[in-house]
């Protein structure tokens, strides 16, 4: 064989090498693009919140229906906005949202999921109202009992806010304090002292009247986080299998918001 002949049969081998490598970033980029991220509810409230600097959002409640096929999961969320140091309640419809995002919040009932203070977003989780109104002076004090010991207390503008943030017993101040000085401000998420005092197994929660904890028996309640638990498992193995092959962001499936 020749030199030039030699110098052909290699310009050829490497002009195929170049086409199947191109052809299989072209596949690669396809597969990858079916990965695209999808808004949960949460993520759109957020979104028709984007003007107001401070706001709150609580998991208001939530449900599991059983079906044929397939069980369907939803949240109900209820609002908290200051504007102009008026503040406004509002709650939104059930919304359907991901098994994998049921199980991310199922020990969330009653909590603050996510809150925007002075227009910083934290999703960082934490008893209602404990970010931006408990121990704010604008909207209530401390007050002291005889035995030493403080608790919180609206001012009487702001009453409304014990109920919405279903503070049906005094918010001791030691609670707060750890909340502000040992977690808000290193980014932790917040349910208490020790076990679960807040949240939907928490022993300072009132949710005995939500729809979750009403409707659903233990046995039922078991199953459904059992199945959600191994979808969520089987998600995150995937997700992060994606991700090291193509670093894209996982998908969520969450349903619309209401109000």
């Amino acid at each position: 064989m020749t030199k030039s002949t030699r110098d052909l049969v290699l310009t050829f081998i490497a002009f195929i090498l170049l086409i199947g490598l191109a052809s299989k970033c072209s596949s690669s980029s396809d597969s990858d693009s079916s990965y695209q991220y999808e808004k949960t509810p949460v993520d759109k409230l957020i979104v028709k919140l984007n003007n107001v600097q401070n706001y709150s959002i609580i998991l208001y409640d939530m449900d599991a229906q059983e079906g044929i096929t397939s069980d369907t999961y939803m949240h109900r969320y209820q609002i908290i906005k200051t504007i102009n140091d008026d503040i406004s309640i509002d709650s939104t419809d059930w919304q359907n949202v991901s098994q994998e995002f049921f199980m991310d919040n199922e020990k969330n009932l009653g909590m603050e999921i996510v809150s925007k203070k002075d227009g910083v977003i934290s999703k960082k989780v934490s008893p209602a109202g404990y970010n931006n109104y408990v121990g704010n002076e604008k909207y209530g004090n401390w007050v002291k009992r005889d035995n030493g010991s403080s608790f919180w207390e609206f001012y009487g503008k702001y009453a409304m806010l014990r109920s919405a943030f279903h503070m049906f017993s005094p918010i001791p101040y030691n609670s707060w304090y750890n909340y502000d000085h040992n977690y808000r401000r290193y980014g932790r998420s917040y349910y208490g002292a020790g076990n679960y005092t807040y949240g939907t197994y928490g022993n300072r929660s009132s949710n005995s009247n939500k729809k979750w904890n009403q409707t659903k028996s233990s046995s039922f309640k078991n199953r459904v986080n059992s199945r959600v638990s191994r979808s969520s498992s089987s998600s995150r193995t995937n997700r992060s299998s994606s991700r090291y092959r193509s670093s894209s962001s996982f998908r969520s499936r969450g349903g619309g918001f209401g109000k």
